[in-house]
């Protein structure tokens, strides 16, 4: 749980401290306030990166050449203290209980986010990157061997491709498929359970949701199911080869989604199609909670958007389920107060890059 959030030269607040609550913490202000940049600015904190851009220099205040995040959270019985400074270079600089590390594991472990936005239902539409970013995410924060594997396979693969190009003789290839091999069905292996065990608590959650849609989630693994990795690279060798880089692999793993034997995507309005993405995220925190007893942060941006007052609701209700910290924005508090069985924990107004509490 985030219990305090504190962001200097981050958009266009120059500082902004926000005491949450562990319940709802309701985030309104009008258009261009900056209450997005309060989510923003937690999901940066968790994550290392902004949902909003991929351009690290946007996040940081126009008149000064670097930002910070500040957040103290309450992670394995114990208060944590976490930052990380953004140069508008790119360079990183990350601290944990007052020690510097390299590496963004380390935060994303502390704070696990699940983030929901007007756009979320993009993860339908873009290329199977988006997915597997959300299937590894769980597959990170449950299995503790899988971001070492992980790493590993990608290393493999980048040295596999540059042998590749360079023309390199089967006999400088076969090291590292052995390698490879044993490392690609290792992950695949992981994300196959999980994916599994999303699946089980997923169905009640779509059965609340989508009550009269037959959604189907399924996980392909980046080559044939019914062939050995083996098999795969060698059966593709000469077309590897030709290409300069390995066509089939687990970097080529997604999440298909479809209503019968359609694609979500055409089957689905926007409205439900965000459904659809909300419940994703939902039943993949309550499987974190289940699988490891860490609670996720919800950082629900605009969620009137696109959906009627009775989805708004229900929404909301399964949100709430979870008893897990949620931090929602809205241009009127009564879009989501209507919504609720009780008042918001916490409500924040911002207005012209300023958080007041409201008491």
């Amino acid at each position: 749980m985030l219990k305090q959030l504190h962001c200097s030269n981050f958009r266009n607040f120059s500082s902004a401290h926000l005491q949450l609550a562990d319940g709802l913490n309701l985030i309104y202000g009008a258009n261009g306030s900056g209450k997005t940049s309060i989510l923003e600015a937690a999901y940066f904190l968790g994550m290392g990166r902004s949902f909003r851009s991929h351009l690290s220099q946007r996040i940081i205040n126009t008149q000064h050449s670097e930002c910070t995040v500040f957040g103290q959270v309450f992670f394995a019985e114990e208060l944590n203290k976490i930052g990380i400074r953004r140069q508008r270079s790119g360079n990183n600089e990350i601290r944990i209980n007052g020690e510097n590390t390299k590496g963004l594991a380390q935060l994303t472990a502390i704070l696990p986010i699940q983030i929901i936005t007007p756009e979320s239902f993009a993860i339908l539409f873009e290329g199977p990157k988006a997915r597997r970013q959300f299937m590894d995410w769980g597959v990170f924060h449950s299995q503790p061997t899988f971001h070492r594997l992980w790493a590993a396979t990608k290393r493999l693969l980048k040295q596999r491709n540059a042998l590749l190009k360079s023309q390199s003789s089967p006999a400088m290839l076969n090291p590292w498929d052995k390698e490879l091999i044993n490392l690609a069905e290792q992950v695949s292996s992981l994300r196959n359970n999980y994916i599994a065990s999303l699946n089980e608590v997923l169905k009640g959650i779509i059965e609340q949701f989508l009550p009269d849609k037959n959604v189907v989630v399924s996980y392909y693994q980046g080559w044939d199911k019914t062939l050995s990795y083996q098999e795969v690279l060698a059966k593709q060798n000469q077309r590897d080869r030709e290409l300069g880089y390995t066509v089939s692999g687990p970097h080529k793993a997604d999440l298909r989604l479809k209503v019968g034997n359609m694609p979500a995507q055409d089957a689905l309005s926007r409205g439900q199609l965000k459904l659809l993405v909300c419940a994703l995220r939902i039943a993949q925190g309550q499987l974190l909670a289940q699988q490891t007893g860490k609670d996720s942060i919800y950082l629900v941006d605009d969620l009137p958007s696109e959906l009627d007052a009775k989805h708004r609701g229900l929404l909301l209700s399964q949100l709430q389920l979870t008893q897990a910290q949620i931090l929602v924005t809205a241009i009127e508090p009564s879009a989501i107060i209507d919504s609720l069985s009780q008042p918001p924990s916490k409500m924040f107004h911002v207005e012209q890059g300023k958080v007041v509490e409201q008491k």
